[in-house]
This record gives C-alpha cells, structure tokens and sequence, in this order.
C-alpha cells in the first residue's frame, strides 16, 4: 500500500519535479484555455459534443428561485475547481495521445483514454453547469487562471489527481451543508449526483495505483478554504482574472516533513514559515487532524526547533486509535485553552492559520 504526503503549497512539487515532456505544446505560457471546443465559453454545436463525449447531458431542469450568499460562494468555488481540473486531466490526455515519455502506458492505453477522455467532458460540464448558475443569478462567472501542474510521468499525474479528488470529494460535503443550512435545497441533489461522479473517477485512480477501490467507510470531511488554499498552488501568481471575487480565506503553508508514513501510531514531523509563525506564540498553536467524520484531534507541538527560515515542530499521529486510512487533513489553529473542542472541520477552518497538509494512507 501507498502513503501519499502533500501540503497545499507544495501539493504538486512533493510528488514530482518539472514538466512533462510535450508540455509547452500544449499549453504555452501556461495558458490552457481557450481549449479547442472553445471551452470555457464554448458554441451549442460544442456543447452538443461535450455532452456526447461526458455520455450525459447537462441539467435541464429550472434554477431555484433565489440563492443565498453562501450558494454563490459554493458556486464559485467548485467553478475555480471545475477549471483546474479541466486544464489538467486536458493536458493528461493530450501526453497520453501523443504518448509522450513517461506517458505510453502499452496495454490498456486505449481504455485509459477512454475513460479519461470522458472525465474531461464531464468535468466541462460541471463547471458549465456551475458558471451557467452563477450567470443567472447576476453574478460573473469565474474565468480560467494560468495553471503549472509539476508531473513527469503518467503514474504521478495519477497519483496527484487521486489526491486533490479527495479533497475535492471532502469540499463537497461541505458544500451540501451549507446549500441545506442557508435553504438552498434545490441544489443539494445535483451536487450530490457531482460527488457521485467524482467519487467514481477516485476509485479508477486508486485502482490504477493498485490501492483499493474504497478508502474508507465516511470519507474525510473538509472545509471549503483548505480546498480553495490547495487549488492556488496549481495556478501561477496573479494569473487568475477575478478570484478575487472569492471571499474565502487563504491558509499559510503547512508541510509534512515526514515521508513513507506506515499506517501506525507514531510522531510526525511538520514545518511552517518562520516568517509567518512570528506574530504567534507557538505554545497556544497546535496540530488538528481532521479523518473520517470524527471529532477533529488535537495534538500539543512537540521538539520544537527553531531553524532559520522555518519553524519544524513533531505531533502524535494516533493512527490506531482512530485507524486513520484514507484521507487525513493536517492545520495548525489557534486554541484558546485544554478544555476546548473542535466541533467539526468547519470549526478547525475558522481557526487556521497555516494548512492544509494531506496525508493519505491506503
């Protein structure tokens, strides 16, 4: 089985260095739209083509009469999300096509471009769907931003889609909660239907990385800004139109300086900027783990060392305690005194500082 490691800022480096061959010709100056189809604005005729292609057609049905501020804010995020997925599972195709190094995978090639070729429609569609909402509701749809996805091969594009669908797959809980808290109810069952999608897409990706099809029994909840933290590791600085427009917080960088982690009790290390830990008093931080949908577990720093551009702190990991398989979220929030508790991750969210940090153990 596979740990897979990663923090929002380093979410794509730690698993690989570099660009695929074949890179610059798809996407030059890492601008990736407009696509061929003319996505993200395409023609009805291109429409049609999209819904062949994604073996579905877009919803037909009407749009809930109002929608609340945090509907529009749901909206936009899984717009921003839509958009990078797009741009990477395109240019995942296109290296598998030209079977670029790294990218000719023999037996099975056509069945994974089949199959990957479908997640590309199907990820249009979500974000046509999600852009088509906010339009209606007078709110301007996100635009593309420029994307840098540091992948050199087919196995770890694989394994760095595993890993954001995940999270994706965390979001979106989270996302149906507050549709049904601020009584956007007409929205809850197409979102559902879109986790069901993706959730479909992570089992192909775990296969392929020979993990089990299912991770776990609850899949991890999370808290849409660490997901709209993780995403803007992927995109290049002031490249994206009107994120902006997003209010949602971004985290400081939180990385899991420990690799290979065995599915054990054990302390693992963690390091956050220095810089940026400053303004802070390190005894009243500390480490939450966010698995499953369990309390969140809070962890005291520990061997905390001071070094010159980071500070690099170890926390318990209770793996058998809470048999902490599948997607586990690391953040380091304020806490106030011993005797408080994080009700669920949208309480963890509220009090980061520095996050997300992944940690995966299948």
């Amino acid at each position: 089985m596979r740990a897979s490691i990663l923090s929002a800022a380093a979410l794509a480096a730690t698993l690989a260095s570099g660009a695929p061959a074949g890179k610059r010709d798809f996407s030059p100056d890492n601008t990736y739209f407009p696509l061929a189809n003319g996505f993200p604005n395409p023609s009805s005729d291109a429409i049609l083509q999209i819904q062949k292609d994604g073996h579905g057609t877009l919803p037909n049905g009407p749009l809930p009469a109002t929608l609340s501020q945090e509907g529009i804010i749901n909206l936009q995020l899984i717009a921003l999300n839509e958009l990078f997925e797009v741009a990477f599972f395109t240019e995942l195709v296109h290296n598998l096509t030209n079977k670029y190094e790294g990218y000719d995978l023999g037996y099975g090639q056509e069945y994974i471009l089949d199959a990957l070729s479908a997640v590309v429609a199907q990820e249009q569609m979500h974000l046509l769907n999600a852009n088509k909402a906010l339009e209606e509701f007078k709110v301007d749809p996100i635009q593309p931003c420029k994307y840098n996805f540091p992948v050199t091969d087919f196995q770890s594009a694989i394994a760095l889609a595993g890993t954001f669908t995940d999270l994706v797959l965390g979001t979106l809980q989270d996302v149906n909660e507050l549709f049904a808290r601020n009584q956007d109810f007409d929205l809850v069952r197409a979102v559902s239907s879109v986790i069901g999608n993706e959730a479909e897409q992570e089992g192909l990706f775990r296969l392929v990385q020979k993990k089990r099809p299912s991770a776990q029994p609850f899949l991890t909840g999370s808290a849409r800004e660490f997901a709209f933290t993780a995403i803007q590791s992927f995109m290049l600085p002031n490249s994206c139109p009107n994120i902006d427009t997003i209010p949602l917080k971004t985290f400081k960088p939180l990385t899991v300086e420990s690799k290979d982690i065995k599915r054990e009790t054990q302390n693992l290390k963690f390091s956050i900027s220095k810089k940026d830990a400053e303004i802070y008093e390190v005894e009243k931080l500390r480490l939450v783990l966010i698995n499953g949908q369990n309390k969140p577990i809070v962890e005291s720093f520990q061997n905390v060392q001071m070094l010159d551009d980071k500070v690099v702190f170890e926390a318990a990991f209770p793996w058998e305690e809470f048999v902490m398989d599948g997607l586990t979220i690391a953040a380091v929030a304020e806490w106030a005194k011993e005797t408080d508790e994080f009700a669920g991750v949208e309480d963890v969210a509220a009090k980061t500082i520095f996050g997300p940090g992944i940690i995966e153990l299948s």
